[in-house]
């Protein structure tokens, strides 16, 4: 459907969140043609409406996505006695892996099959040979082969990174007038938003999948051209960027005469994965329930950085040492002096206390 007008309602059922998110990946389970996700009228990218309008067209970048998801649940289901779902989405992540790793296109994976089997994202394409989220979503599940994740990466940097312009394009070239019609997204101009423009949260996708990667001086080059105040360090730049240099725009143009200008700004799920991957993905700092790990990607000329993460009642003073100048890898953590597993995570206490945690890379 591509629009439904009810007046909501309250449901007689109740769940726990749980629930919810296993009855939406329930839902997630039918396949088309090629065993993928039905994409129906789109999937991250809503632009794309009429790929899989009729029922019939998969999207590549959710066979990832959801491969990704099924194995965060599966714990979880099996933890509260599901142990029919855990088995069937254990099945179900076994059969996308195998279906995902026959959309390689040669240089990268396609991005989507349309309700008449025409490939999206494929060198032989007129629009939208590659598409990043497809890529960097290869890396992040953790399902593509190391060789050809480096390599469909390798064709994201050559051929999505302009780093000279300060842009990392979410596809190219952009939708314009060929091939099928893959929805309202050919209603953007070409090198306007999603259609072939920089689009902020699929370019912090691109560099979390190479931070996964392992090199840190890339990840945070890539940040660093993200990151707004970069657009307007001088006049010419700000006059170029015309948006405000504190706050993160959903997209930049990349297309003539607009290269460089800011589109819509105070995009608030952008800024929030750009928060994660500054603190999560390059300083490596994560919190799972009680625990604290650490392990960053980093260029390899940080000498070393420091974190103060007040965690409920308690403060941790974090320590990262880079001795051997090394871009990913813990040789030593020590919490209070005392040495634990460089493998571990760190049991935070409530306690009130300020804790000193020294982690030397090596």
């Amino acid at each position: 459907e591509h629009d439904r007008f009810t007046v909501p309602t309250i449901s007689d059922e109740s769940g726990s969140l749980f629930e919810h998110c296993a009855r939406a990946l329930d839902h997630s389970l039918v396949v088309g043609a090629h065993g993928l996700p039905l994409m129906g009228t789109g999937d991250w990218n809503d632009g794309m409406n009429r790929v899989g309008e009729h029922g019939k067209g998969e999207s590549v970048w959710l066979g990832w996505f959801l491969h990704a998801t099924l194995n965060a649940f599966i714990p979880l289901a099996r933890a509260r006695g599901d142990l029919v779902r855990a088995r069937a989405w254990e099945d179900h992540a076994r059969a996308l892996a195998v279906a995902l790793e026959k959309t390689w296109d040669g240089d990268w994976y396609l991005r989507a099959y349309f309700d008449d089997g025409t490939p999206l994202g494929s060198h032989i394409s007129a629009e939208c040979q590659i598409d990043a989220i497809s890529q960097s979503w290869a890396v992040l599940s953790g399902v593509a082969s190391p060789e050809r994740a480096e390599h469909a990466m390798g064709s994201v940097l050559s051929r999505l990174v302009r780093q000279h312009e300060g842009l990392i394009l979410v596809l190219a070239p952009p939708f314009d007038t060929t091939g099928p019609d893959p929805g309202y997204i050919r209603g953007y101009p070409p090198g306007i938003r999603e259609n072939g423009g920089q689009y902020t949260h699929a370019a912090l996708w691109t560099v979390m999948a190479v931070a996964a990667l392992g090199d840190g001086d890339r990840a945070q080059s890539l940040f660093h051209t993200l990151t707004p105040i970069n657009h307007a360090l001088n006049t010419t730049e700000a006059a170029r960027y015309r948006l405000e240099p504190y706050v993160i725009a959903a997209d930049v143009y990349s297309q003539p005469p607009h290269v460089g200008r800011g589109g819509w700004s105070w995009y608030t799920g952008s800024a929030g994965w750009m928060q994660r991957v500054g603190i999560e993905t390059i300083l490596g700092i994560r919190v799972h329930g009680t625990q604290l790990r650490v392990d960053p990607c980093i260029p390899h000329d940080w000498p070393r950085f420091e974190v103060t993460l007040r965690w409920r009642s308690a403060v941790y003073n974090i320590t990262v040492l880079n001795p051997a100048h090394l871009c990913r890898g813990i040789g030593t953590v020590s919490v209070d002096g005392v040495s634990i597993p460089a493998t571990g995570s760190i049991d935070m206490l409530d306690d009130g206390n300020t804790h000193a945690v020294e982690v030397s890379m090596g």
